[in-house]
């Protein structure tokens, strides 16, 4: 099947051995025909391999493959062109494993990859920024450490080439045991921020649960204030708006509020300030935070508005004082590792809302903060390749177990690399609310064609074909996070009309 002739066609492709290399900067192994650098690794390499293949098998300059003239990505960019790479660098350590960053981050060698290939298109006269905003009490350091994007850096500049790094968030904050105790300002994105209301285009205009939002911190009238009265306020990294070219390199992972978090939810990494982010509702009338309230969830919540004017009136007392309570407040009402909370289930109605509306300012949003056309046209040219090789399944995105898929999936539209990488987890996409409502978004439209209609590219032959297709039992079966078990796995009893009927329906009594 050709990658060009199909209504949309994603390559996915599996590696042999789900190992990443060791030594950054990563060179490959193997002089490649238009590998433009001399440094080899003398260890094996197979993730630029498997990178290489991912572009062969989408028959991009398929005329030069082969020869030093092959040059994959000069049909996607232009030599002029601004490129922004955006990886899933969420915070730095895991709980439990000291070696788990390799399956919650972006590993360097797929950045390392996908970067050499961004500037052989480039060809020395565009621009190569990496960019992100890991969650607020995380280190960018620290973070760029551990995948080896510094040594990369420096290989770069050794050659004359350049990969600026841009930390786009204005805070950081520390923490102690979930609780923040101190925040700093940062310099913030070099390039600014650029804020939009997209009104009645967002995917909330419809959604009922104004003034009940609630955001990344303490202080809910902050998120409320962006989501009322008609607006729907977001504060976007002007590194990504100004951008020509996005290339999102996201972790395959399961997600405790989204179901996975693939190249749309990598889109809260755009964001300025978190505190516009609605991330559940926690109302009267509407109420996606908690499935079914017993009692005792029901005096937690009770306790919680006073807990957060606590914290937001007295912010050098209180949040220590909360962390020291910590270990007694989890033995009455639970950890949050195997207690639901905070919308951590299938029911959350309020967190695909806010990353499709993301993506849709990263692909229509200008740098004046208005809107381009409503066509595909006129959007932004917005790639994915997913990083599976090591994945994270169960309690993701934070705390997953690493899954060893040995996957990298591939596209031109984002929505489409997330229907296949679902679908390939063991996730029905249609059961996936980011992924199933990126496909049905009417007002600045986020897919290029209906979810059935995805074909896929795949050195596997049982993959290759229409993504419906695909059998079931050659998938590879990710644990879901436990508050989405049996509703989002393939031939889940839960149907799509349920899940949506519970989830904006939900009353308290």
């Amino acid at each position: 099947m050709n990658f060009s002739e199909a209504p949309e066609t994603v390559v996915a492709h599996q590696v042999d051995k789900s190992t990443y290399p060791e030594d950054p900067p990563f060179h490959p192994d193997t002089d490649y025909p238009e590998y433009q650098f001399d440094a080899l690794s003398d260890k094996g390499n197979p993730v630029y391999d498997a990178v290489r293949e991912c572009f062969k098998q989408a028959n991009l300059d398929s005329e030069h493959v082969g020869t030093a003239d092959w040059n994959p990505l000069s049909g996607l960019i232009e030599s002029t062109d601004r490129v922004l790479l955006k990886p899933n660098f969420v915070k730095e350590d895991h709980p439990r494993d000291p070696d788990g960053w390799r399956y919650v981050l972006t590993h360097g060698s797929v950045i390392r990859a996908i970067a050499d290939y961004v500037l052989l298109a480039l060809g020395g006269d565009g621009q190569l920024i990496l960019g992100d905003a890991p969650q607020t009490d995380s280190s960018f350091d620290k973070v760029c450490e551990r995948v080896g994007l510094y040594h990369i850096q420096d290989f770069y500049l050794s050659e004359g080439k350049c990969l600026q790094t841009v930390d786009m968030r204005q805070e950081e904050w520390e923490s102690e045991g979930g609780i923040v105790t101190d925040r700093r300002k940062l310099r913030g994105d070099p390039f600014g921020y650029t804020e939009f209301d997209l009104g009645d285009a967002s995917e909330f205009a419809d959604h009922p649960g104004q003034g009940d939002y609630y955001g990344a911190d303490y202080d809910t009238e902050h998120v409320n204030h962006h989501h009322t009265g008609g607006r729907h306020e977001y504060l976007i990294a002007s590194s990504a708006i100004e951008a020509d070219v996005v290339f999102s390199l996201p972790k395959a992972k399961t997600h405790k509020k989204a179901g996975v978090t693939l190249s749309l939810k990598n889109l809260v990494g755009i964001n300025g300030d978190k505190n516009y982010l609605p991330h559940h509702t926690e109302g009267d009338e509407v109420n996606d935070e908690h499935p079914d309230p017993d009692p005792t969830h029901r005096v937690e919540q009770a306790i919680m508005p006073l807990v957060r004017k606590g914290m937001t009136t007295f912010p050098n007392l209180v949040p220590k004082a909360v962390s020291t309570a910590r270990p007694v407040w989890e033995g009455i009402f639970g950890s949050t590792s195997d207690t639901i909370r905070s919308g951590n289930w299938w029911g959350n109605d309020t967190v695909w809302r806010m990353c499709l509306d993301l993506n849709k300012l990263l692909f229509y949003g200008k740098p004046d903060g208005e809107l381009r056309d409503d066509n595909s046209e006129s959007r932004k040219r917005h790639y994915s390749l997913c990083d599976g090789i090591v994945a994270g399944e169960s309690r993701g995105p934070m705390d997953p177990d690493p899954k060893e898929a040995g996957l990298l999936v591939f596209g031109t539209h984002p929505a489409s690399v997330d229907a296949v990488t679902t679908y390939l987890m063991g996730f029905d996409p249609e059961l996936v609310p980011i992924v199933r409502n990126a496909f049905r978004c009417e007002k600045y439209p986020l897919a290029e064609c209906a979810l059935e209609d995805i074909a896929v590219e795949s050195n596997r032959p049982e993959w290759d074909g229409n993504l419906t297709k695909i059998p079931v039992e050659s998938t590879l079966e990710f644990e879901p996070h436990f508050g989405w078990v049996d509703h989002i796995e393939h031939g889940s009893e839960h149907s799509e009309a349920e899940s949506r009927a519970q989830a904006t329906a939900r009353t308290r009594h």
